[in-house]
């Protein structure tokens, strides 16, 4: 008898493509990511008129762009989602190779936008971040690599993986753009660990990031300045993080209110990387609990479908997007309380930005791609395709 993941769900032969995507597709995560792109606009309503203010502009101009790209990234979401996992892995691989060339002509044709930090295409009408897009088509190639290591006769893809991801890193820190970096880093991490890594190969790559993490704060002002300001037991009140906190302490269990908040006026990155602090201050601590809430149910319910996979590949892939996912969230908003140094990383879907949004849907897409109800044959034939 064939068993099938997460039920017995019968495959319809000739079945037509829409139905059959909307009975195996996972309705919780799906219905949480819409949930957070409503909730970002929400918050870019109250966010962004003090900066299209300041910059001349009509008073909704970045909430508009907002619903242009989040629109495009639900499209692209949905579509990837159709995909069969071979389809998502062939297309994963050519976004990666022209991914990984836009990132290494950065410091030829790139801008910084003024921040420091050379991480952009300016296209006019709009701006272009490859290394949003790296990530999930980064993840997927690695994960194929080390999947490929488990054939009888593989190559070694584990060290192929390793040895990308390291290159990957080194392009990433050298712009600089840290936070990028260790979440690449820790998306391979958590695949190699899922594909059985030894422990004391693990330490041991740890103890590599601690030793390069000293290097760059004894060669790197930005990264020293931010390390400083982190360890710093007094907040500059003038500061970003400063606004922040003070956003997150005034806005208490139920917020001061529909626009009523301050900070958006004293942060020129609210409706980026610091909605979560307008959040907090309009809508209190109740809206912060239930946007953690969403993400929360769209990794463990990504993971729990995931558990039961016995495709080596969509296993890797699938928790590596996962956790990806979950984790630059947790940086987000632990960057605003304070947690963690400030790190300018957005909040998947929530944040204003077109490549964070457009990508974040390529990589929502390819998870829901992954985690589709699916046959998977029984165990006898998966063991036949190894001989």
């Amino acid at each position: 008898m064939t068993e099938m993941v997460h039920g017995t769900i019968p495959v319809q032969a000739g079945e037509p493509i829409l139905p059959r995507w909307w009975r195996t597709i996972d309705k919780w995560t799906m219905s949480c990511v819409l949930a957070l792109f409503g909730i970002g606009l929400l918050l870019g309503l109250a966010s962004s008129p003090p900066l299209a203010a300041r910059n001349g502009l009509e008073p909704f101009y970045y909430v508009t762009r907002q619903a242009v790209f989040g629109g495009a990234a639900i499209l692209v979401m949905m579509i990837t989602s159709m995909m069969s996992p071979l389809m998502v892995r062939r297309l994963a691989v050519l976004g990666f190779i022209a991914a990984f060339a836009a990132l290494a002509l950065l410091p030829a044709f790139g801008t910084d936008f003024g921040k420091g930090a050379v991480r952009w295409y300016s296209l006019g009408f709009a701006s272009f971040q490859p290394s949003e897009f790296l990530k999930p088509v980064f993840v997927v190639v690695a994960a194929w690599f080390m999947a490929a290591s488990f054939e009888l006769g593989g190559p070694p893809g584990k060290a192929y993986s390793f040895a990308i991801t390291v290159i990957i890193v080194t392009i990433l820190a050298l712009q600089p753009d840290f936070g990028q970096a260790a979440l690449v880093l820790f998306a391979w991490g958590v695949m190699y660990f899922v594909a059985g890594a030894p422990m004391l190969l693990l330490f041991g790559i740890a103890g590599m990031v601690i030793l390069a993490g000293s290097f760059a704060y004894s060669n790197s002002e930005h990264f020293a300045r931010r390390i400083d300001g982190f360890l710093n037991p007094e907040i500059d009140p003038t500061t970003q993080i400063g606004y922040a906190t003070n956003a997150i302490r005034e806005g208490g269990f139920f917020g001061v209110g529909v626009g009523e908040g301050q900070v958006k006026w004293s942060l020129p990155d609210a409706h980026t990387d610091f909605i979560i602090a307008v959040a907090a201050e309009e809508y209190g601590l109740i809206c912060v609990i239930a946007i953690i809430a969403l993400y929360t149910v769209i990794v463990f319910r990504s993971l729990l479908r995931l558990m039961k996979e016995r495709d080596p590949f969509i296993r890797l892939a699938g928790t590596g997007l996962a956790c990806a996912f979950g984790v630059q969230a947790m940086i987000n908003m632990g960057v605003a309380v304070r947690l963690l140094p400030a790190k300018g990383m957005t909040l998947p879907f929530v944040s204003y930005g077109g490549s964070s949004l457009i990508a974040g849907g390529v990589a929502v897409g390819m998870l829901l791609a992954f985690t589709r109800t699916r046959p998977q044959g029984q165990m006898g034939d998966l063991l036949s395709r190894r001989h």
